[in-house]
């Protein structure tokens, strides 16, 4: 349909990786499903095993099990249409079906990164200021500032999002990417999008790069009261209760600078698509195996759980 000067889109089409063979996106499509299920699986894993066991009802786990869930809901909102692009080929999805993935990958994304930044701030005072950590670290105050979290994504998805599709599409409707990501659906525009990308990148900013350089800071000061410890032992403990969180905060803000920061020239749609499925796919699988295997007391508690469900008679 026409409109003015307008063509009105009604669908987009997701390239994904039509680039490729038949046989690579069948080889793909088992690889992703895969790892979908895993990473389900082990957010999933994570969630009742910290709220189960008593020994882990303190403010780590619990943003813990707040970083799960963002991480399921992370996994929904993209894998399974991927996953329909590679075995099924259904590479179109709706006006309204592309507005909604692109709004809760923004509010999954930015409520991440603030959650993120939260739990470096958990763990500075505990290593910083370990006598004032349970007046500081509440339960009312990690509920508040879990919450602070999860709210911080609803004004960025919602801003973005509306500010996106409330510009005119002029007819081509090929997304060049597996998912609604702002950057390859503004490109299809026909307006002048130069206000948008100037709150883009202020957005970009506020809800990446600012919590990044809030993590960076928590962890020099954690590393300068690490070093400043007397005992070996000590050393060792501090280090391991901060190692986990530090190498998924390394993980994920790494991918996320290199894709929204760089210049648009300088990187290929191919390579943004390999960057994305890094932070998108690979990172939410990491988590829990990051935080299961490097950290003794959920491994303890895992092996409680199982003891307390199927009895010390069927092991």
């Amino acid at each position: 349909m026409m409109w003015g000067n307008w063509t009105i889109v009604s669908e987009f089409v997701l390239v994904s990786f039509s680039t490729l063979s038949s046989e690579v996106q069948a080889l793909l499509f088992l690889l992703f499903l895969t790892v979908y299920l895993v990473t389900l699986m082990g957010n999933i894993l994570i969630i009742l095993v910290t709220t189960a066991d008593s020994a882990l009802q303190n403010p780590m786990y619990f943003f813990l099990r707040n970083l799960s869930f963002l991480e399921i809901g992370f996994n929904l909102v993209i894998v399974p249409k991927m996953l329909g692009t590679l075995i099924i080929q259904d590479t179109t999805i709706s006006f309204l079906g592309c507005a909604s993935q692109m709004y809760f990958f923004f509010f999954f994304g930015a409520a991440e990164c603030c959650l993120l930044a939260t739990m470096a701030y958990d763990r500075y005072v505990a290593i910083c200021d370990p006598l004032c950590y349970p007046i500081i670290m509440s339960r009312k105050a990690c509920a508040q500032l879990a919450a602070a979290s999860w709210f911080s994504g609803f004004p960025v998805a919602t801003v973005q999002t509306t500010w996106i599709f409330s510009f005119p599409f002029c007819g081509p409707n090929r997304v060049n990417h597996f998912f609604c990501d702002s950057p390859p659906v503004i490109a299809l525009v026909c307006a002048d999008t130069s206000l948008f990308e100037l709150e883009a990148l202020t957005a970009t900013v506020l809800f990446i790069l600012f919590p990044f350089l809030l993590i960076l800071g928590s962890y020099v000061r954690i590393l300068s009261t690490i070093f400043r410890m007397p005992s070996a032992e000590g050393k060792r403990k501090a280090f391991s209760t901060c190692s986990s969180h530090l190498l998924v905060v390394s993980l994920f803000y790494s991918t996320a600078i290199l894709t929204y920061f760089r210049p648009r020239s300088s990187t290929s749609p191919e390579s943004k698509k390999l960057l994305s499925l890094s932070y998108t796919v690979v990172t939410p699988l990491l988590n829990p195996i990051i935080y299961s295997l490097r950290n003794s007391e959920v491994k303890s508690a895992l092996r409680r759980v199982i003891l307390r469900t199927l009895g010390p008679q069927k092991l």
